[in-house]
């Protein structure tokens, strides 16, 4: 019976543990979702397959929480290297470090000419267009000015990944906080004979064998 108690106790307290880390564990999905809606919005195709993987990843690092299976909480600790890595690429793109050039078309695979979608709707930016007309072959066209942004769009992408980073890192120290705490309930359930092949009810046939030998002898 007192294994059977110890053993329960252990159990509520993974549920318990498990709960807190869940409700933490939430923030960097939520800061994914809003990242992949403002990548979507400018046609931004590789942040958006990275968001999506990303995104994969932690759905995979919660089902490990919640199904106490650390490997999957490992795959998402190696993800968060993986991840730190990709947003320092995008703060040194926005930033034109090591020959990276925020007008190119690397983000959007050169399929599109788009860029960020802060570049026209950053804080305080205003959208002119200006016809064309007049212009042979460009009739139709307009000519787009963005004037008035107290806050140019790269530094708004630079920020962005600079949270993601944090955010990381956060969830790198949980995840391995959480295999940590998994590994020591489970040495612990091993010593109190969870896995122990003989059970409470294991009788030793020796004393026995001997009462028996004694009912024997002779007057």
């Amino acid at each position: 019976k007192s294994r059977i108690l110890i053993t329960i106790i252990i159990n509520n307290s993974k549920k318990f543990k498990s709960a807190e880390i869940i409700k933490k564990s939430k923030r960097p999905k939520l800061a994914a979702l809003e990242r992949q809606v403002f990548d979507f919005l400018g046609y931004q195709w590789a942040p958006i397959l990275a968001n999506f993987l990303h995104i994969i990843i932690v759905i995979l690092g919660l089902f490990g929480t919640i199904q106490y299976r650390p490997r999957y909480i490992v795959v998402y600790a190696i993800w968060t290297a993986i991840w730190v890595t990709w947003n320092i690429f995008i703060i040194c793109f926005y930033l034109e470090v090591g020959g990276l050039s925020k007008d190119s078309e690397l983000l959007t695979f050169n399929i599109s000419q788009h860029q960020s979608w802060w570049s026209e709707n950053g804080p305080g930016c205003v959208r002119k267009e200006a016809s064309m007309a007049g212009i042979k072959g460009l009739d139709s066209h307009s000519y787009i000015s963005v004037i008035g942004c107290a806050l140019e769009y790269r530094y708004i992408e630079v920020m962005h990944s600079s949270v993601q980073i944090l955010v990381a890192l956060v969830g790198f120290v949980y995840a391995c906080y959480v295999v940590s705490v998994f590994t020591e309930e489970e040495d612990s359930f091993d010593f109190i004979g969870g896995f122990d092949p003989f059970p409470l009810y294991h009788v030793n046939e020796k004393p026995t064998n001997l009462l028996c030998k004694q009912t024997y002898l002779p007057a």
